[in-house]
């Protein structure tokens, strides 16, 4: 593949990925509401509850791009077995990048927009739920920062 394709096909991926992140980041603030109005706990039980949901919710909608990452991987060829794919797209949107399975020449520029992608994603969640943990969660504005 040339830089070209890689560029195009990784900017459809971000694309993608952006879109599942906002409605999931939607999804998962909704989630969060219906617990927080459903489940009445005392003290610190109920803003627990509510991280938890709010994290478990977050870890879903990661790994939905992790998977369409690997899907995409999967469907030009990029390895051979899925299983080293889906690692693959793993180690690289988290910005791992172990370097024991490494990407053909060809799709270099690709892998790179997709450990790029995961970081800014990533970030992205770190806000959401730092957010999160001062809306509902265990933090208040003063109270540990």
């Amino acid at each position: 593949m040339n830089l070209a394709q890689n560029l195009a096909l990784g900017t459809l991926m971000i694309s993608m990925t952006v879109v599942i992140h906002t409605f999931g980041l939607m999804g998962v603030t909704h989630m969060m509401r219906w617990v927080t109005d459903r489940v009445r706990l005392h003290g610190h039980r109920s803003r627990m509850v509510a991280m938890n949901t709010v994290v478990l919710g977050v870890f879903a909608v990661l790994t939905t791009e992790v998977w369409l990452w690997a899907i995409c991987y999967h469907l030009i060829g990029f390895f051979d077995d899925f299983s080293t794919t889906l690692y693959f797209a793993t180690i690289t949107f988290s910005t791992v990048g172990y370097g024991d399975v490494i990407p053909h020449s060809d799709w270099r520029m690709l892998a790179a927009l997709q450990g790029i992608n995961g970081f800014v994603l990533i970030g992205w969640s770190t806000a959401y739920l730092v957010a999160a943990g001062m809306r509902v969660g265990p933090f208040r504005s003063g109270e540990h920062f």
